[in-house]
């Protein structure tokens, strides 16, 4: 099983809280609609608010399978549409994670893309900057360098350090396991509460 195969079998809450690291950018990164799941490993680009020359760029030379990761300052304006949504399905690039705004929001779910991002704007952008592709960046809060294994879903995002990513998936297999056995236990007629004292019993 490929690593990012092992991914989509868990949701972010369970690979951030299997990390025990600060991995998950801010609650205000969300799908642009719903149901989109993004997963792969991080191509970072950094560009100017207001300005998407870096992610015109970015589409030709990420690997196929990547997910743009973009950090564009937040700023409320359509870095991001179904030009570019055309554009990264042909060159095969899984998804795009932008700490700023995008637009064409029902062109993009047609496609089938699934695109997270701090705002919808339908302001135009200018293109003069370049940007800088493969540097880290931050996104929501947190710092992501390109490899590092992105997963988001309808709860958020996280972004998995490349050098630890295995041993949190075993991890996550883990708890994933545990919390199975949890909701059959509940799902018997067992209280929660009595679930919970078990834990701190057995943590002494």
């Amino acid at each position: 099983m490929s690593t990012d195969d092992h991914a989509r079998g868990h949701s972010s809450a369970t690979l951030s809280e299997a990390s025990g690291l600060s991995v998950a950018l801010s609650p205000e990164i969300r799908p642009l609609w719903a149901g989109a799941r993004l997963c792969g490993p991080a191509f970072t680009v950094q560009g100017a608010g207001g300005d998407n020359l870096s992610l015109h760029h970015a589409v030709l030379q990420a690997p196929p399978g990547s997910v743009l990761v973009a950090d564009l300052g937040g700023a409320r304006f359509g870095h991001w549409g179904e030009i570019l949504t055309v554009a990264a399905r042909h060159r095969g690039i899984a998804g795009l994670l932008i700490d700023g705004g995008v637009r064409d929001a029902a062109e993009t779910e047609a496609l089938g893309f699934p695109v997270f991002s701090r705002n919808n704007a339908i302001h135009g952008t200018r293109k003069d900057f370049r940007g800088v592709l493969g540097r880290p960046v931050t996104v929501g809060g947190v710092t992501v360098h390109t490899g590092d294994l992105v997963v988001g879903d309808i709860d958020g995002v996280v972004a998995l350090p490349a050098s630890g990513t295995e041993q949190i998936l075993d991890r996550a297999d883990t708890r994933a396991a545990h919390e199975r056995e949890l909701v059959k236990q509940v799902r018997d007629g067992r209280s929660t509460l009595d679930l919970y004292n078990d834990f701190r019993t057995a943590g002494r």
